[in-house]
């Protein structure tokens, strides 16, 4: 080797030394960004929602039933706030989550390269769609067939408050439709991405398609569908503009044709008049947000550490 050549091999050796060393710098900045903003929010929430809990005291907020900030006696319970986002939640989940697996599979495994083409891009549509979107259309389609429903059960009943179809089911089924978009996309990727030796195998030991599908190629892919459920929940639980619309948001206990209010659509239907020991409740309503999406996140990524090592 000539020494024109070997200092060309030095040159290119020192230049690549020094990108990964620029890149190593980057990604820790990058890194150290996220920590930052993540400590920093904590930091915010607590600092802003602990002050109404030294003065209503904790047990008053969480558990009490009756929401008067403005009353000449406030009350400031959020029992029924927080019940709500629990149950709508999780019906959303429940409801959407089967949908958008089961079309996440038929888009991988079913669907022809033809209708797939069709399918996926329509999919794709509803996520860029914004929220107050699915709000309007949920107060002009949903809400009265929610309502004509709602007559045709409570028809006669003299205790009954009619809510005009805003309602918690309602808000389940719009939250349900919001994140179809995000467990579809998620799953089908997770989904494709299962080796095909793993199909194949199946197939080879007698299987049917569908025995092969929820057999071996759904539990291959339980991470990544696990993580659709995760991005799901978020979406669903910090959903604000489309629930305030067709909710009712009035804070009332969470039965299916009540009007009701979720954590989010309090903050958003208060703040912007709030003041005083008001206005610190409504950041203990986000402080109890921000805990409940921190638990959900934690559990569920034990979820997925844990089907890892099962898998491995």
């Amino acid at each position: 080797m000539n020494s024109g050549t070997h200092a060309s091999v030095m040159g290119n050796r020192k230049n690549k030394a020094v990108v990964e060393t620029v890149a190593q710098i980057v990604f820790t900045i990058c890194a150290l960004f996220a920590v930052l903003a993540v400590v920093s929010i904590t930091l915010y929430m607590i600092i802003s929602g602990t002050p109404s809990i030294l003065k209503v005291g904790l047990g008053e907020i969480l558990f009490g039933t009756e929401w008067m900030p403005t009353a000449a006696d406030p009350k400031f319970g959020i029992l029924w706030v927080i019940l709500t986002s629990i149950i709508g939640t999780t019906l959303a989940i429940l409801l959407g989550v089967p949908i958008g697996v089961l079309t996440a599979v038929f888009l991988a495994e079913v669907a022809p390269r033809s209708l797939a083409a069709i399918v996926k891009p329509a999919v794709e549509l509803l996520a860029g769609i914004p929220s107050v979107i699915y709000g309007l259309l949920g107060i002009y389609l949903l809400n009265p067939l929610m309502y004509k429903l709602e007559r045709l059960i409570f028809q006669g009943s003299t205790t009954h408050q009619f809510t005009g179809g805003a309602n918690l089911l309602s808000a389940v089924i719009v939250l349900a439709i919001m994140i179809l978009p995000t467990v579809i996309n998620i799953s089908e990727t997770s989904i494709r991405s299962v080796p095909a030796g793993i199909k194949s195998s199946s197939l080879a030991l007698g299987a049917s398609h569908v025995q092969t599908i929820f057999r071996s190629i759904l539990p291959a892919a339980k991470s990544g569908i696990v993580t659709a459920i995760v991005l799901g929940v978020g979406r669903a639980i910090g959903e604000a503009m489309a629930i305030t619309l067709v909710s009712g948001s009035s804070v009332n206990a969470p039965l299916p044709f009540n009007s009701v209010r979720f954590l989010t659509t309090a903050i958003v239907s208060e703040m912007g008049y709030s003041s005083g020991l008001h206005r610190q409740v409504l950041f203990t309503i986000g402080l109890v947000l921000f805990v409940f999406i921190m638990i959900i996140n934690v559990v569920l990524n034990k979820i997925l550490k844990k089907g890892a090592d099962d898998n491995e």
